[in-house]
């Protein structure tokens, strides 16, 4: 009774969406005020976070979404560090819908980069004299429904795609 996989499970609940490849497009440390920041009796940096999704087609079936995020910390008016991170990935779904591509892309696309995004963005501000800053878990779907109101209100300009 042995029930081999390939890795490929394709049973109920699975999407039919394969991860081709994973990559930094673009990323930034900044440690503008190095040492100064980093001495003794400094207070704790305030971080603000800001997060966005993107995504375009880039050939049949396969689709790049790009993970961006920025951590901005400062101790009371003085930039600590700045953190970008352009975090891609390349994503085949055959099969799938019109109407269901841009959830899947937006949500789960997203879902599957950010471990590794964050581990990233914790790795540069431990390299950079911080404690590794730890994200916390993003809700994507949350995300993707507030994008949506945003664009339907014509407010939006972020997370926004090529149409496809």
């Amino acid at each position: 009774m042995s029930d081999q996989s390939n890795g490929q499970d394709q049973g109920p609940g699975t999407l039919p969406m394969n991860v081709l490849a994973q990559y930094v497009k673009d990323f930034s440390f900044e440690n503008p005020n190095a040492p100064q920041t980093l001495l003794p009796g400094q207070p704790q940096p305030q971080v603000n976070i800001g997060v966005d999704v993107q995504v375009r087609p880039a050939a049949d079936d396969i689709y790049e979404v790009s993970l961006q995020l920025r951590a901005e910390a400062k101790q009371g008016e003085t930039v600590a560090f700045l953190v970008e991170l352009s975090y891609g990935g390349l994503f085949q779904l055959a099969g799938i819908p019109q109407e269901h591509l841009r959830p899947i892309l937006m949500i789960e696309g997203p879902r599957l980069l950010f471990p590794f995004a964050r581990a990233i963005v914790a790795d540069a501000t431990r390299e950079g004299g911080y404690p590794p800053l730890m994200l916390n878990p993003i809700d994507f779907a949350d995300l993707y429904r507030r994008q949506m109101a945003a664009a339907e209100q014509g407010e939006g300009e972020g997370g926004q795609e090529t149409a496809f």
